[in-house]
């Protein structure tokens, strides 16, 4: 799979734009705010129906207009795959594939399978849960189609078993049958989600410490642990256990929602004890195990996208992933970088062809 053509309207900081793309690798080049991360972001629209960056669809309109398109052209399996997403102010996203508008967003993620890398991502590493669970959850939707719906009704019961402890704290009315029926529900779903996330994680360790010691050429011992309350003790009895603090805290505090995922360099935490190049290195093998395992449940290589990757990594790390990126195991890779001359040279040197974009303040160059 491949993405041919793209073209923005009203995106960002472009006015509009069309390109035509390598099948291999592809670089946008330019100065910091050039716009070359947008051009990033609109492939990332395509193939999971949101910006990377920032949740707010109206706020990717540029300045002064009233909407923004973005549309696309795959090739995938040898057919074309025409995608085209919409946003105007104060009215719902359209998003269509081959001229048909898609009744649920969640029936697009996967088709057109992506994987990021951004400076972005070391919220993973330094941030809360949250996002180290949004980690899994996203590569795991790709996957699963029944994975995302499972996560929407577990999110959508939590709420309602939180305001109900919220409800009961403010009357002091006590219906042991509602919730009743609500824990049987989050159990349900939860139960599901636990277990897909349990497969994945023994599956995926394995291909991301692959890809680390590769970065690292065997110089670090990092690891991964999935930490999950449901590994110990099963869900409803959890609930039980915890019902006296819930009504207390008026919130649910046991759950797949507190899974975690710990990240260690030498025994010690990733966050406090790795440099910024171990921890860069650490997301790069992160994602690349993510591009890796998509590849093997697809059937098809996904898009990579990096952007601005070069930055803290030695010459060996930049050297190695060069390699792993241009080899077989990758298909169509689009980069950003500041620094022409440093991408020229590397691709040069293992004699790879690129195609090269110049951007400069929203307007695009293609100089081959």
């Amino acid at each position: 799979m491949y993405l041919k053509q793209l073209s923005v309207i009203n995106f960002k900081n472009y006015e509009e734009a069309e390109l035509s793309f390598s099948e291999g690798v592809n670089a946008f080049l330019g100065n910091n705010g050039a716009g070359k991360t947008n051009l990033l972001d609109a492939i990332h629209y395509l193939s999971l129906c949101k910006s990377y960056f920032n949740p707010i669809d109206s706020q990717q309109i540029k300045q002064g207009t009233d909407f923004f398109i973005i549309t696309g052209t795959f090739n995938k399996n040898d057919q074309n795959e025409a995608v085209a997403c919409s946003v105007k102010r104060n009215q719902k996203k359209q998003f269509k594939r081959n001229k048909k508008d898609y009744q649920r967003l969640a029936d697009h993620i996967g088709l057109l399978p992506l994987v990021m890398v951004s400076p972005y991502d070391i919220s993973i590493i330094i941030e809360g849960s949250e996002e180290r669970r949004k980690f899994i959850d996203n590569v795991i939707s790709q996957t699963d189609n029944s994975y995302l719906d499972e996560l929407i009704t577990y999110n959508k019961v939590l709420i309602n078993r939180n305001a109900l402890l919220k409800q009961i704290a403010d009357t002091r009315r006590y219906d042991p049958n509602l919730l009743e029926v609500m824990d049987e529900q989050l159990i349900t779903s939860g139960a599901r989600i636990f277990e897909k996330r349990r497969a994945f994680m023994e599956t995926f360790t394995a291909i991301f410490n692959k890809h680390y010691q590769f970065l690292s050429d065997n110089a670090e011992q990092v690891e991964l642990i999935y930490e999950s309350q449901l590994l110990h003790d099963n869900f409803a009895s959890l609930l039980k256990k915890s019902l006296e603090k819930d009504r207390v805290l008026e919130r649910t505090t046991a759950g797949i929602h507190k899974d975690e995922l710990q990240f260690a360099i030498h025994g010690m935490s990733m966050k406090k004890f790795g440099s910024q190049g171990q921890q860069k290195s650490f997301l790069i093998a992160l994602k690349l195990a993510q591009y890796s395992f998509l590849d093997q449940q697809k059937g098809f290589k996904p898009l990579l996208l990096l952007d601005d990757i070069f930055d803290k990594l030695d010459d060996l790390r930049v050297t190695k992933l060069m390699q792993m990126v241009s080899n077989n195991d990758f298909g169509q890779v689009f980069i950003t970088d500041t620094d022409s001359a440093r991408v020229s040279n590397i691709f040069d040197s293992m004699n790879i062809p690129i195609r090269i974009f110049k951007v400069k303040e929203g307007e695009i160059n293609a100089q081959n």
